[in-house]
């Protein structure tokens, strides 16, 4: 396997943390630049038409003057002139500004230029009104106070993200009329310096309120960019939290699993030998340990499974009803040594549309879960129709010790078990769950819990309702065993003791039996046979990154049969394995693997050569 060297993986999340940490440190002395910048931006985006409309609204008024005689032709050219040079300095800098796209950091010097141009372009507008004023015309006066107002007021928008360059345009265009209304001796002169006193403290107090607004807003923005980015962090840790888990249950599984499978594979040679009681009995507490890792391993591998996407799903009508009582049946034993009354209510006859073995999966669980929690009472299962929804919603009711309200999520977690803080095994590995509710997300079968502290549980699983027509009942008929005829069977793995624990298992049988280690080893072993080997039995991963897949389709073109049947056996949990041993297509058996099981798959291996 292929693993992240443990100092890089380790460098890489240090550096993460250090980020996050600095970010935790200084969040508000860089929201402070950006916020700066962004407000800068948003300078330089309204300022091409802004100025372009104020520099049009000079020109049309300049002309308008000149025309009816109320100003000098050098002064009002004059005006369109420098108003000219503003519109060209204030494009120039903005298309410098969105070529060079400077950084947070460097915003600085660009916004001191724009702000030197508005301060620059107001004293313009105050030359203006200058220009314009004519002491003996009254209503002259109002209509360029208005125009000029009407300016003023169009600054909030385009320069109210920065309150320097609004107030450095804004008052040198009003503050003249003020000071005209104040010192000449206009008809009604000083009701008009009030109106402009009240509009200048207007105006100062939207463009400070619309600024803050920006400020604050701005201020959320960043803080919500702030969050994500450390959501994004919270997620690719948790996310390498669960690959490194992932890898070290497929490695820890894997090595853990090599003695393991060799200690079943010698136990079943064991076993058919002839042993005296107390020997016997040895055998057998060895063999309910491997049987209990085993169990172990094997609901790692399922969760591994479900995890990879590697479960098939075979949608079919399926009889509820009798699957039920089935299961019942099944546990009717545990349940009457408890003193615990098991019931079922369901309708005669009621189908699904789902998975035969999953759906089976999840009810065994739930029940064997309600039996196994409950010591007195009883446990009634439940199925009910709902046809509104199309649905059959199966509950298992338990008067157990019931779960407390805060621990109804957890309980669907990996290893979590409520009131087994010794880890003690008989109680379960705290895998069940975890399983059941990948399952039924597999098939879209919403399943929930509800409990009582003290009362006891009830947990709902609904399943699509199928065909309530049912098909002609027919009693499968199993296979016959039978005895395999003595065969050649290869067997390749890189560990001794599973070599000569499986060829003795195997001989023990009647087989006959070529080990080796690796593709090359066997392929050295029976280059002198004549004979055909029937039967490969091949450990997935080998010394030197060979794989199974690879020793198996390399003896398969050895011996010009792509149909030689063969067993992939493998400890391995790790999802992007058991993706690529799905694809495959190739029997797998994961270990520790039973003699009993191992002996089913290679009869029905066989038993299908022949059959071809």
């Amino acid at each position: 396997m292929n693993l992240i060297p443990a100092r890089l993986e380790q460098g890489r999340m240090e550096g993460r943390i250090a980020g996050a940490r600095a970010s935790e440190t200084a969040p508000n002395a860089r929201h402070a630049v950006g916020i700066a910048a962004e407000r800068t931006r948003t300078l330089f985006r309204n300022a091409p038409l802004g100025t372009t409309a104020a520099a049009m609204t000079c020109w049309m008024l300049s002309a308008a003057m000149i025309a009816m005689g109320r100003v000098s032709l050098v002064a009002g050219l004059l005006w369109i002139a420098l108003m000219c040079v503003c519109l060209v300095a204030h494009l120039k800098l903005c298309r410098n500004f969105r070529m060079a796209d400077p950084a947070d950091e460097a915003y600085g010097i660009w916004l001191r230029r724009f702000i030197a141009i508005c301060a620059f372009e107001g004293l313009v507008w105050a030359y203006g009104g200058i220009a314009l004023f004519d002491p003996s015309n009254f209503l002259q006066e109002l209509i360029v106070l208005l125009v000029f107002s009407a300016v003023a007021s169009g600054a909030v928008s385009v320069f109210g993200a920065n309150i320097w360059a609004y107030s450095l345009f804004f008052f040198p265009i009003i503050l003249p009329h003020l000071a005209f209304a104040i010192f000449y001796p206009f008809p009604m002169h000083w009701l008009l310096a009030v109106l402009i006193v009240l509009y200048l403290a207007a105006m100062t107090s939207i463009a400070h309120n619309i600024n803050a607004q920006a400020v604050e807003s701005l201020s959320v923005q960043f803080d919500n960019l702030e969050l994500a980015a450390q959501l994004r962090v919270e997620k690719e840790r948790a996310e390498e939290a669960n690959i490194a888990k992932s890898r070290f249950l497929a490695s820890a599984s894997h090595d853990l699993r090599q003695p393991l499978h060799a200690l079943s594979l010698f136990v079943g040679a064991l076993d058919g030998r002839p042993l005296d009681a107390e020997s016997r009995d040895i055998v057998g507490n060895i063999a309910e340990s491997v049987a209990a890792m085993d169990m172990l391993f094997a609901s790692l591998l399922d969760i591994s499974k479900l995890d990879a996407g590697v479960v098939t799903v075979d949608i079919q009508q399926v009889e509820l009803s009798r699957m039920i009582e089935r299961i019942c049946r099944d546990f009717e034993g545990e349940a009457k040594m408890k003193g615990v009354m098991l019931r079922r209510n369901h309708p005669p006859s009621v189908m699904i549309e789902s998975d035969p073995v999953l759906v089976e999966r999840i009810l065994r669980n739930l029940i064997s879960n309600a039996v196994r929690y409950t010591d007195q009472g009883r446990v009634v299962v439940v199925a009910r129709i709902e046809r509104e929804t199309r649905r059959v919603r199966v509950e298992i009711w338990d008067t157990g010790k019931g779960i407390p309200e805060a621990e109804a999520v957890n309980i669907f977690r990996e290893f979590y078990q409520l009131g087994n803080p010794e880890r003690d095994r008989a109680k379960g590995l705290g895998l069940g769950l975890a399983i059941v509710k990948r399952m039924a997300t597999l098939i879209d079968c919403p399943i929930s819990v509800t409990s009582k502290l003290g009362k006891g549980s009830v947990f709902k699983v609904s399943f699509p309702l199928g065909d309530q027509q049912l098909p002609d009942a027919e009693i499968a008929t199993p296979a016959v065993q039978g005895n395999i005829d003595a065969c050649l069977i290869l067997v390749i793995d890189d560990e001794q003791a599973i070599r000569e624990g499986t060829s003795r298992l195997l001989q023990s049988w009647g087989h006959s039996v070529v080990t080796a280690g690796s593709g090359a080893q066997m392929l050295a072993q029976i280059a002198e046979r004549r004979d055909q080997p029937d039967l490969i039995i091949c450990d997935y991963r080998l010394r030197d990154e060979e794989t199974g897949t690879a020793v198996i389709e390399l003896l398969r073109s050895e011996f010009n049969d792509d149909e030689l049947p063969a067993i992939l056996v493998s400890g391995d949990t790790d999802p992007a394995r058991l993706a690529e041993i799905e694809e495959s297509g190739i029997l797998l058996l994961s270990k520790p693997v039973a003699p009993a099981r191992l002996r089913t798959a290679i009869g029905s291996l066989l038993r299908a050569k022949a059959a071809r």
